[in-house]
């Protein structure tokens, strides 16, 4: 397992945009937080929003698609050039190069997302108060000391771990770099729309299987009790479908021929 490991990481480490894209889901992620908390005001005259934890995060919706690509890549990136011929001869335990690809990707995704997260609680702090998102609006100072905020910036950083892995068990079973794209993406952003054109029970069952929807809701921090599903029970239920992707990739992976 550590020379697949060792393998794994020269490979991910070495191929073209890695680094630049890990830096892009870091420069995403605050961008567009720090874009978002900056065009948001709390005065007498315009409504507030409920969750100023759930705001400074708001770019965790685009940092996951570039998530998404780093992770399909480190797996059609070998499907492409034929490489992955040459790794499965060197490696014949097919299930160990699926787990070594997995504990890289994850940990090289652990490490942009805490950046990222860390990044935009830090803009929402600097930025919001300014916004009038005050104490003496009722909003603290966003601070990880809080165990809410903390939950909810830990939680983002998995949830970005989580997405790696999804993509990866995708890219896996697919094998082709656009197709496994497409696919992610699809599953992310498809149920946040079927939601909207539903009934209201209709909508509630869905954020509650969607991964993205369901996900996402360890970022809130008001209002749990009227979230259709809780912060930790979300984060389940895109692990429940990282884990399904992961396992249909194995099992391609080790019953067909590369």
């Amino acid at each position: 397992m550590t020379a697949a490991l060792r393998a794994e990481w020269a490979k991910l480490r070495t191929l073209p945009g890695t680094g630049w894209l890990l830096l892009g889901v870091v420069a995403a992620t605050v961008t567009i937080s720090a874009t978002v908390s900056a065009s948001m005001s709390c005065t007498s005259t315009a409504a507030c929003h409920p969750d100023i934890t759930k705001l400074s995060l708001t770019g965790t919706y685009l940092g996951q698609a570039i998530v998404a690509i780093v992770a399909v890549l480190a797996v059609s990136g070998e499907y492409g050039t034929g490489m992955i011929r040459t790794t499965l001869a060197a490696m014949p335990r097919r299930t160990t190069v699926l787990a070594a690809k997995a504990a890289v990707v994850t940990a090289v995704t652990l490490a942009a997302g805490a950046a990222a997260v860390l990044g935009s609680v830090l803009a929402g702090r600097l930025i919001l108060p300014g916004h009038g998102y005050t104490p003496a609006h009722g909003y603290p100072a966003l601070s990880l000391a809080n165990g809410t905020v903390l939950r909810a910036a830990a939680g983002t950083v998995l949830y970005l771990a989580l997405i790696a892995l999804l993509s990866l068990g995708i890219a896996t079973a697919v094998r082709d770099a656009a197709v496994a794209i497409g696919a992610v993406l699809g599953l992310l952003y498809l149920f946040p729309i079927l939601a909207q054109a539903g009934s209201a029970g209709v909508q509630r069952y869905l954020e509650q299987i969607g991964p993205m929807t369901a996900g996402l809701e360890i970022q809130a921090s008001a209002g749990l009790q009227h979230l259709p599903i809780s912060p930790w029970a979300g984060l389940g239920v895109l692990a429940a479908w990282a884990a399904a992707a992961l396992l249909a990739g194995g099992l391609l992976l080790r019953h067909r021929d590369a």
